[in-house]
């Protein structure tokens, strides 16, 4: 289905610990609303219930039943994660892949590292996440990132052929660093995927 022929679809995909209403999450949301973008910001069980299958359960829930749709997949950290395993197993190209705070791996945080355990339990199919990632693909991660070093966040990017973006003190790119907009975001996908009027 050619873009054009239905509204851009932009689905928000929040980390372990977390939640749609968090960090910058609800300000896009509204954002790219205004722009005629839909947008959807699932709710996973975390941390307790939290596995990839039962997110992958609940993405399904809430995109299954919705008309095809040209998608844009938002990540943060360990959604960002998510968002790798959505486009790994999915059989058509998505819109665009954004992606905040990424990493692959253990951290070395106990309180992080035993729930996301199941996410990179299987390596990644990196050929296949970059044949199907879309035609944009962005990566930000923060320069002084007290969960996730840089290191980790290159490693994303340069999987995915891509830049880095980095946020000079940017923190984990949340609420917890006062990040509750993410203006460059919004308008990277404003600019990669304008709406037509009418």
């Amino acid at each position: 289905m050619r873009q054009s022929e239905t509204t851009l679809r932009v689905v928000v995909l929040h980390g372990a610990h977390g939640g749609p209403d968090t960090n910058w999450f609800p300000w896009l949301h509204v954002e790219l609303e205004r722009e005629g973008i839909d947008v959807l910001r699932p709710r996973f069980p975390t941390p307790k219930g939290q596995s990839l299958e039962a997110w992958l359960t609940v993405y399904d829930g809430a995109v299954g039943p919705l008309k095809p749709a040209p998608t844009v997949l938002v990540g943060h950290s360990l959604g960002a994660t998510m968002a790798l395993r959505l486009v790994e197993r999915a059989t058509e190209p998505f819109a665009g892949l954004f992606l905040a705070a990424g990493f692959i791996g253990a951290l070395g945080l106990p309180d992080y590292d035993v729930i996301n355990a199941s996410f990179f339990a299987e390596p990644f199919d990196w050929d296949g996440i970059n044949e199907r990632k879309g035609c944009v693909t962005h990566c930000w991660a923060g320069d002084d990132d007290p969960y996730v070093p840089l290191p980790r966040s290159k490693e994303v990017a340069d999987r995915l052929m891509v830049p880095l973006k980095v946020v000079p003190s940017g923190g984990h790119l949340n609420g917890e660093t006062g990040f509750t907009a993410f203006l460059h975001l919004r308008d990277a996908i404003v600019a990669a995927h304008p709406v037509p009027l009418g």
